[in-house]
């Protein structure tokens, strides 16, 4: 019997494509015909809807291979409208918690969390690169898609775990509650496309339950907080979730897993470094309930953020950022997007080193998100708006560029890339910016930008840190 035959409604839907482009997206357009066949799979007919297909498969291997391992997820997408939805808060956090609360067990978590995860990571990559989403959106699903699944799952390991030995008690009587401190980008709300999760396990002060048998509270919070990282970073023929980053945690990885909020406020009223403040001013508890949220935030409070202007930071912060161009320049990462010079990494530390400094007395740099800081600095004239603009225009073209490069095949890059396809796709499909094309064909772009005169005097002075 011969075989059959697929073709399109569109001829070629890929013919609007850089020409470098095409012969790729032709062969995942077909591959995707392909495997809907075989799926019985209905596969979209508007042929402007096909030229995105096209577009989005020539910009990410990742989309391209989950449409067509799984072709029927793009169906559902567009059946139930979520992929031409825009978001709105708490929608995905509760479209996860569905999923997740009908599972019976640990294994069946893992199955569901990595498929909810491939679900969830190709309607964000799609309207990312389709344009039908701006970057904060993207940010925001991501960070809000890891949320949910470190909060659905910690519920469900939480109460699989209670069932089977009684958990510690608090001060009330009650069963004490694991807290997650999600640290960096996600504790920012501003989550990459395909990052590791930085996570400090914590828990109130509680001691051992009365049933014989019980564990400590320490012993009790690292079995769960253990639990928790299986959970998210093992990786089966699914994936894993999120790679999960736990050496921001007190003394690193020579320290307690899961450690009581009073060993935390001891650790960092004793030992805490200037590189710790700068890590929490990012800092946002998940899991447990508000009042131990609440706690947890204001016993960290006086570490991050002083009473009087710590113009002492400036020095701790110059030697963190010397340490770290050592390190590009050692690794010849000065093409990298996150940290070469003028790179996100800088942005960043221009936000939060006025949030070091004046902090503790203004509430308003007590935020989390750069964007929002850099607002901030300009409301109170600590920058001028110019400069303010210019930074925010930089930051969000290095981040749209960083997640576009993340996308392509879910990994880890920050660095430019030099083969002339990916340059092609980077360059086609990212918003304008000051691209650059070196001798060699090697794509890079400015990294510097230029400050003009500063309006206040403790701007001139951090100036002079970078």
């Amino acid at each position: 019997m011969a075989r059959k035959t697929i073709t399109s409604v569109s001829k070629t839907p890929w013919s609007q494509l850089p020409v470098q482009l095409q012969d790729s997206a032709a062969n995942r357009w077909n591959s995707f015909l392909e495997a809907a066949h075989a799926a019985k799979a209905r596969v979209p007919a508007d042929a402007a809807f096909q030229a995105c297909i096209c577009r989005v498969f020539a910009s990410s291997d990742f989309v391209a291979d989950t449409c067509i391992r799984r072709p029927q997820l793009l169906t559902e997408l567009l059946d139930c409208g979520e992929l031409l939805a825009d978001s709105w808060p708490q929608v995905l956090a509760r479209r996860v918690a569905a999923r997740i609360d009908a599972c019976r067990d640990e294994r069946e978590l893992k199955t569901v969390l990595r498929r909810v995860r491939q679900r969830e990571m190709l309607r964000i990559a799609w309207r990312d690169l389709a344009g039908w989403t701006s970057l904060p959106e993207t940010l925001e699903d991501l960070s809000e898609l890891a949320d949910a699944c470190i909060e659905a799952a910690l519920s469900k390991l939480a109460a699989w775990q209670a069932a089977e030995t009684p958990a510690p008690l608090g001060e009330n009587g009650q069963p004490a509650p694991l807290l997650v401190l999600a640290m960096g980008k996600l504790g920012a709300g501003e989550l990459n496309f395909s990052s590791d999760i930085d996570l400090i396990f914590t828990y109130p002060d509680a001691d051992s339950a009365p049933q014989r048998g019980a564990l400590s509270p320490e012993q009790y919070f690292t079995r769960l907080g253990q639990a928790l990282i299986n959970a998210l970073s093992d990786s089966d023929h699914d994936g894993f979730v999120f790679r999960v980053d736990m050496r921001l945690r007190p003394y690193g990885n020579a320290g307690a897993l899961a450690c009581s909020f009073e060993a935390m406020e001891e650790y960092y009223q004793s030992q805490g470094r200037e590189w710790e403040r700068y890590a929490m001013i990012k800092a946002r508890p998940l899991g447990g309930d508000t009042a131990s949220r609440s706690a947890l935030t204001e016993l960290l409070r006086p570490f991050v953020y002083r009473r009087y202007l710590d113009f002492h930071a400036f020095e701790s912060l110059r030697d963190l950022k010397t340490q770290i161009q050592r390190e590009v320049e050692r690794k010849g990462q000065q093409d990298n997007i996150k940290l070469g010079p003028g790179g996100i990494r800088e942005i960043e530390f221009i936000a939060q080193a006025f949030q070091l400094v004046r902090g503790g007395r203004e509430l308003r740099l007590r935020q989390r998100g750069v964007l929002d800081i850099l607002q901030v600095l300009a409301e109170l004239g600590l920058m001028p708006p110019s400069a303010v603009l210019e930074l925010r225009e930089a930051y969000v073209f290095r981040r749209q560029a960083e997640n576009r490069l993340q996308a392509m095949q879910d990994r880890q890059l920050q660095r430019l890339p030099d083969g002339e396809d990916d340059q092609a796709r980077l360059v086609g499909y990212t918003p304008a910016g000051p691209w650059e094309v070196q001798a060699g064909g090697v794509l890079t772009f400015s990294l510097f930008w230029e400050i003009e005169q500063p309006l206040a005097q403790d701007y001139a002075v951090f100036v002079q840190l970078l």
